[in-house]
C-alpha cells in the first residue's frame, strides 16, 4: 500500500469550549452573553436539567433559540444532529458561525448513568435478586457501561466536528481524593469536573469560573494563546468573555476555520464486501433528510454488541413494518429510526422495510 500524506493547514479550527465551576458562578450567563455578539450568527441553546434557558434571554442583546427535546438521549442526539446540519449549511454559505450552547454536560453523563442503572435493574438476574430483597445492591455489568460510553462518544464526535462554535458547561468542585481502591485519602482533596472522565480532554479550551476568584483559562489547544503546559499557571482573566476567548485569544477566523479533522478509529479491519452486494435501497424515493446527511459527516458507527434494549427497539420497528395499514411514510420513519441500532439489526430492519415498501407498490398497481 502506498503512503498517504498531506501538508497541515495551520488554520485554527472551530472551538469546543468547556466552562466549568461551582454553582452560581456565571457559566450560563457567559453563554447567553456570547449570543449578543455580532460576530456570531444563529445560536441554539440545549438545556439539560438546568432550566435556565428562558431566564437568560433577558440579558441585553441575547439572541438564541431553545432546542426542545423529550428528555431521552436519542431525541437529544437527533436534535443536535439537525443543528449540526444547519451549521454545515451556514458555513458553506459563508454566513456568521452558528453557536451551539449546551447546559450542561454534567446532566448528559448523569442521564447515561441513570440509563445504565435502569437497564441493570431490568435484567433477569437483577429481577430475581430484587424479588427476594427490594433494597439489594445491583451492580451494572461492564457491557452496559461500554454502551453508555459509546453513546457519549457519538455525541462528542458530533460536537468535536461541529462546523461552528460549541460551548458546554459542567459542574466542578473540590472533592475528597480517592486511592486506587476507591477509598478516601485522609485530609486530601482534588478538583473534579463532573461529567465523563474525558470531557476536559475533548474540549479545545477549558475555562474555570469561581465566586471567589477571577475566571481562569485552565488550558487551550492553541498556538496563539502562549500558555506552556507545566510552565505557565492558569491565566486569570478579570474581563473574561467568550467572544474575547474565541476571537482574540484563539484567533478563530470564520472565513478560514474548519471543523476538527477527526478520523474515528476502528477496532477491527472490516472484511471487504463482495462487489455484487449493494446496500438496500431506501423505501421512499425522497432525498435524505439533513439529519441523515449530518450522520454521514460525523462518520459511521462502529460495531457493538446487541443489547436487550436494541432487541426491544427492533421488535417495535418490525411490528410497524408488519402493520396492515402501514404507509410509505411509516416505513421511511422506520428506516431512519433503525440507524442507531447495531449494523446487523439495522440491515435486517431496513431490508424488511424495503420489501414491504415494494409490496405496497405492487398492491397499488
Amino acid at each position: 500500500m502506498a503512503l498517504r500524506t498531506r501538508k497541515p493547514t495551520g488554520k485554527t479550527p472551530w472551538p469546543f469550549i468547556l466552562i466549568e465551576g461551582g454553582e452560581k458562578t456565571g457559566k450560563s450567563w457567559a453563554m447567553a452573553e456570547l449570543t449578543a455578539s455580532d460576530r456570531v450568527g444563529r445560536a441554539f441553546w440545549l438545556d439539560l436539567a438546568e432550566g435556565a434557558a428562558d431566564e437568560y434571554a433577558a440579558i441585553p442583546g441575547a439572541d438564541y433559540e431553545v432546542i426542545e427535546h423529550n428528555g431521552t438521549f436519542r431525541d437529544i442526539y437527533d436534535q443536535l444532529t439537525e443543528v449540526h446540519a444547519i451549521a454545515t449549511k451556514a458555513a458553506e454559505a459563508g454566513e456568521a458561525p452558528v453557536a451551539l450552547l449546551i447546559d450542561s454536560m454534567t446532566a448528559e453523563w448523569e442521564l447515561l448513568k441513570d440509563m445504565v442503572s435502569d437497564r441493570a435493574r431490568r435484567s433477569k438476574y437483577a429481577q430475581k435478586l430484587l424479588r427476594d430483597d427490594p433494597d439489594a445492591e445491583i451492580k451494572p455489568a461492564m457491557n452496559l457501561w461500554n454502551d453508555a460510553a459509546e453513546r457519549h462518544g457519538r455525541l462528542m464526535r458530533l460536537l468535536m466536528t461541529f462546523p461552528g462554535i460549541v460551548v458546554a458547561t459542567a459542574r466542578g468542585k473540590e472533592v475528597a481524593a480517592l486511592d486506587n481502591q476507591g477509598k478516601p485519602i485522609p485530609n486530601t482533596k482534588e478538583y473534579k469536573v463532573e461529567g465523563h472522565k474525558n470531557l476536559a480532554f475533548d474540549a479545545s479550551a477549558w475555562v474555570r469560573l469561581s465566586r471567589d476568584t477571577a475566571p481562569r483559562v485552565i488550558g487551550v489547544r492553541s498556538v496563539h494563546a502562549g500558555i506552556r503546559p507545566g510552565v505557565d499557571k492558569p491565566i486569570p482573566a478579570p474581563s473574561f468573555t467568550l467572544e474575547w476567548l474565541i476571537f482574540e485569544v484563539l484567533k478563530c477566523d470564520p472565513a478560514t476555520a474548519k471543523p476538527r479533522e477527526y478520523m474515528q478509529l476502528v477496532a477491527n479491519d472490516p472484511k471487504p464486501e463482495p462487489q455484487q452486494e449493494t446496500a438496500p435501497e431506501q423505501p421512499a424515493a425522497d432525498a435524505p433528510s439533513v439529519a441523515d446527511r449530518a450522520r454521514v459527516i460525523v462518520g459511521r458507527k462502529t460495531a457493538r454488541p446487541v443489547t436487550e434494549e436494541d432487541e426491544q427497539r427492533a421488535a417495535a420497528l418490525r411490528a410497524t413494518i408488519e402493520r396492515e395499514d402501514v404507509s410509505r411514510e411509516d416505513l421511511q420513519t422506520v428506516w431512519k429510526d433503525s440507524a442507531d441500532l447495531p449494523p446487523t439489526l439495522c440491515s435486517e430492519i431496513r431490508a424488511q422495510a424495503t420489501e414491504r415498501s415494494k409490496s405496497l407498490g405492487a398492491d397499488a398497481a
